[in-house]
């Protein structure tokens, strides 16, 4: 059986990345025996971080998977978030010892990092479609980090090195979307290097009727750049609404939506674990992100499509390729009106049962195992 070893930083606030990456790991198990290496981004050593800023390769990290390398001997070392404390030193002994490698691109985040000028990495607009940072809040340093200018030098400093290891270095990428993959291919990343390989979804939960469900739900990072501010206030202002926003997760914005929206409709659960979230979803009328980002694949959309729940989502980045063609409840981004006429379609049950099921045929084709398995084994057999 082929070995694959995963390794991963864990974000602070577990959101969808984590939760792609923990699904995708139990699909792997299926067809492959799998180690998986998670780091997590405690300063347990304040010099060894530090240093491990300045020189961009954690010496324990790079020890640790080292020696996994060796005695585990994978046929694919598969590489999700490396910020901070995986670090880039891996690559450098991948590329000796001539590992196959895949990164995995689960977002655009490297785009924010390829300057020190606050102006190339806005690009003249107003936010940023990959991170969500507002002109308003930097000046002419590209501060990434609100509140602190070291922290956010030295990720520019390592988003460079980075985006010169996806074009450079052995290792293969995939990323999520067709949409993601011409971006890079704009960037001159080899066409060669680039794989479209979705985040995989368990299709084993059956079609929900859900029409008497009295609530919708919005599930994953609680911060300003997802739009919860923008989408609590449109909700808020539905004529005759009898439902109930449910807003699950944790990020740092959680407090001030709590005391801003002191609403009987609105309730939020902090964060609870993933298997009560997808019952939440499974038994939902409808689930609603209102994103500012350019989005890849959208954990909670997909996971309440695999349960025929319908979606309601702006049209950015490459969230639509995971639905069928013109998708009845898909909104112009930024445009909240759009979004109030989404939100009342959510009376139309005979609407919503057709959309979920289409939903529903729609992704387990899309993400089905074969494929899935397919793409893999063209790494594993290069």
């Amino acid at each position: 059986m082929k070995k694959i070893l995963v390794v991963h930083t864990n974000y602070r606030f577990l959101g969808g990345e984590d939760t792609a990456v923990i699904n995708e790991i139990n699909f792997l198990k299926k067809y492959y025996e799998v180690k998986v290496i998670y780091f997590k981004n405690d300063i347990s050593n304040i010099f060894v971080d530090l240093l491990s800023f300045f020189i961009r390769n954690n010496i324990n990290s790079s020890k640790i998977i080292e020696k996994e390398i060796e005695s585990y001997k994978p046929d694919l070392v598969y590489i999700h978030n490396t910020w901070f404390k995986v670090s880039l030193g891996i690559f450098k002994i991948l590329d000796k010892k001539n590992i196959n490698t895949l990164i995995k691109l689960h977002n655009f985040r490297y785009r924010c990092t390829q300057s020190f000028l606050a102006s190339k990495h806005l690009n003249n607009q107003k936010i940023c479609s990959a991170c969500g940072l507002e002109k308003k809040n930097i000046g002419i340093f590209n501060k990434y980090y609100k509140d602190s200018y070291i922290k956010s030098f030295m990720l520019i400093h390592y988003g460079k090195k980075y985006f010169k290891i996806l074009k450079d270095s052995k290792a293969n990428v995939s990323v999520l979307t067709n949409f993601h993959k011409e971006i890079l291919l704009e960037k001159n990343v080899n066409n060669f290097k680039l794989e479209v390989i979705p985040n995989y979804i368990s299709s084993e939960t059956g079609v929900n009727d859900n029409l008497d469900s009295n609530y919708i739900v919005y599930a994953g990072r609680i911060s300003e750049e997802k739009g919860l501010n923008e989408l609590i206030e449109t909700f808020l202002k539905l004529e005759s609404n009898k439902l109930v926003l449910k807003i699950v997760g944790d990020g740092p914005i959680l407090d001030e939506l709590r005391s801003k929206f002191n609403s009987p409709q609105i309730s939020f659960t902090g964060q609870i674990s993933n298997e009560d979230t997808l019952k939440i979803i499974s038994n939902s009328k409808a689930v609603v992100t209102a994103t500012k980002l350019l989005e890849g694949q959208p954990t909670l959309l997909c996971e309440a499509s695999i349960s025929g729940i319908p979606a309601i989502f702006p049209r950015t980045g490459g969230i639509s390729e995971f639905f069928p063609n013109n998708y009845r409840l898909s909104f112009k981004q930024y445009d909240y009106e759009d979004l109030l006429d989404k939100l009342n379609l959510l009376r139309n049950d005979n609407l919503l049962r057709e959309i979920g099921k289409e939903n529903k045929d729609y992704i387990s084709s899309y993400l089905n195992d074969a494929k899935l398995k397919d793409k893999i084994e063209k790494f594993l057999n290069d």
